[in-house]
């Protein structure tokens, strides 16, 4: 089957992004360089379609109340125009998917989900929302990232809507460059910014604007690649490699994002109690490697000669100058300080547990 295409396809291709299938989708990994796409973002400012994200909608009288029983969050505790990142758990307590939920009223919540997951999402709300049941509304969305320091004045020149009074993870709706959006203080790079909703049909003229006006701040457009290494840098998992239905979010240190006394609890809220009471036997850690090489997705971590884990996330981290991966193993290694090994190429290349995230604003 053919990959997907966003609404920015074009315009992907016109500026000479390097084409990849991603999640079914036929997405940028780079356009210039990882690395200075990267520091882009770290420095000015930087541009990502997330178009391919899915968006599944719950309206009407007790909407807040069918899409807040399916998230390990409390939406209750928010208020309209706040958002939140929370998990869709399995019984067993693993991840279904790890979601934002917006709330714009009691009556209207927006769940964004990962691209891959959409259908699989979509079908597992349907089943067990009681009460409002959820719509599919992804091919009303298109989705632009526009993220770092200088991100927020770009935006403001471009929106009569007073973006200081949105704060993180907050989100208003009004025109950007005369299109409608949500503006939502969201993103997955571990800098400031905005990820900005709009119709698909009015996609590329927001992009082009953006990428036109943004000039002067030394904009530039950013492909997976550079979102991959930023999300990395900040600790941010990705689904499919660091949390996936076989972990808990005990086990990936986002216990902060389960809300134990919500009235009417969340799915999974049973076994994540009991695994909380036996203790948790494994741990998501973030480590560097103090030998040379490159720690990548699905190496083997090693202690004393056996496996005991493998890499989840790994990049040479383009701001923190150093070789970072992310990868479970037994709470005995998970400590900071602890070492272990990862197998490369037949090389077992020593590693050390570190405090996480790798990297901070200054």
């Amino acid at each position: 089957m053919a990959a997907r295409r966003t609404p920015l396809n074009e315009a992907h291709r016109r500026l000479g992004g390097r084409m990849v299938e991603f999640a079914g989708w036929d997405m940028p990994v780079q356009y210039s360089s990882v690395i200075a796409e990267h520091e882009a973002v770290r420095t000015a400012v930087g541009l990502f379609d997330v178009s391919h994200m899915g968006e599944i909608e719950f309206t009407g009288p007790g909407a807040l109340e069918s899409a807040n029983a399916l998230i390990t969050n409390d939406l209750s505790r928010c208020a309209d125009g706040q958002a939140v990142y929370a998990g869709l758990l399995n019984d067993e307590g693993g991840f279904v998917d790890d979601v934002v939920a917006y709330r714009f009223s009691p009556e209207r919540i927006l769940i964004v989900v990962n691209a891959a997951n959409k259908d699989k999402d979509f079908a597992w709300m349907q089943a067990r929302a009681e009460g409002v049941k959820p719509v599919d509304r992804s091919d009303d969305f298109a989705q632009i990232a526009v993220q770092g320091p200088k991100a927020a004045g770009l935006v403001q020149r471009l929106t009569p809507v007073e973006l200081s009074t949105i704060g993180t993870y907050r989100f208003s709706e009004g025109p950007v460059a005369g299109v409608p959006c949500i503006i939502s203080r969201t993103g997955y790079t571990g800098e400031d910014g905005f990820e900005l909703y709009c119709p698909p049909q009015q996609a590329e003229k927001l992009w082009d604007t953006l990428l036109q006006e943004g000039q002067a701040e030394g904009v530039k457009p950013c492909g997976l690649g550079a979102r991959d290494s930023l999300r990395t840098e900040v600790k941010y998992p990705l689904y499919g490699n660091d949390i996936d239905d076989t972990h808990t979010p005990l086990e990936a240190g986002l216990g902060w994002i389960c809300k134990f006394d919500k009235p009417g609890g969340f799915i999974g809220r049973d076994a994540l109690l009991r695994q909380k009471n036996e203790g948790v036997k494994r741990k998501l850690v973030g480590f560097e490697l103090t030998g040379s090489g490159i720690p990548r997705h699905g190496y083997p971590l090693l202690h004393e000669g056996q496996r005991v884990g493998e890499v989840t996330s790994g990049t040479m981290g383009p701001s923190v100058k150093r070789p970072i991966g992310m990868g479970y193993v037994p709470i005995a290694l998970a400590a900071e300080g602890s070492t272990f090994e990862v197998e490369i190429r037949r090389r077992a290349v020593p590693a050390v547990v570190v405090k996480t995230p790798f990297w901070k604003k200054s």
